[in-house]
């Protein structure tokens, strides 16, 4: 399975979404690559991290921030179970080269207006993409939701104007998620009966359901 994380915003936990739905990917014994093609570095940044403090290696981390994604990825996905993109914010050749390579392109979304309005374009990229993908899949994920808010139940059907599916799993904003980007880690290394693993371990279960 070859997951793009891609928005036209940036700030919406693309990152943070990437490394642990690849961590729980791994925990579950498969093999998994994460691929930074974002120019900003992020996922490469946490390994690294991860690598000054001496913590083993969960899963491969590779920066190929390049407009051949679409070329180089089904490649690379032959020595993996499942691959992971951490996608470019904004939507470029970068980001189509991305959705190209998927099998599932997974939209975070932040449950704030504007976040709402700013997915059109990373949705009519995904729909030029399923011209020439047919079997190509698309969904939204809440990320970064305030507990307990009417924001934050009220997205799902705000994002029904752009008729793909939302997950029912949603990622709330937690502490823990910031202290994992600085040390390197994941949440289930933190405290594995954290509210935030249990949020991944739904979603990851999910996203397995979703892609055949």
């Amino acid at each position: 399975m070859i997951i793009a994380l891609l928005n036209q915003k940036g700030g919406v936990g693309k990152t943070t979404l990437a490394l642990h739905i690849a961590a729980e990917l791994a925990g579950l014994r498969s093999q998994v690559a994460v691929i930074d093609a974002d120019p900003q570095g992020s996922a490469l940044d946490w390994s690294q991290a991860r690598q000054r403090a001496g913590l083993n290696r969960l899963f491969a981390v590779v920066g190929l921030a390049r407009e051949t994604l679409h070329q180089e990825v089904p490649e690379i996905a032959g020595s993996y179970h499942h691959v992971i993109i951490d996608g470019a914010p904004r939507v470029t050749a970068l980001a189509r080269s991305a959705v190209l390579a998927a099998n599932l392109v997974l939209i975070p979304v932040q449950p704030s207006p504007y976040d709402v309005w700013a997915t059109g374009e990373i949705v009519a990229l995904v729909r030029e993409a399923m011209i020439f993908k047919p079997r190509l899949r698309a969904a939204f994920v809440v990320s970064r939701k305030v507990v307990r808010t009417v924001i934050g139940r009220d997205v799902a059907a705000a994002l029904e104007q752009y008729r793909l599916p939302v997950l029912n799993s949603a990622i709330c904003q937690r502490i823990a998620f910031a202290e994992c980007a600085i040390h390197g880690k994941v949440v289930r290394e933190i405290d594995d009966s954290m509210p935030a693993r249990a949020e991944i371990t739904s979603l990851t279960g999910e996203l397995l359901r979703y892609v055949p």
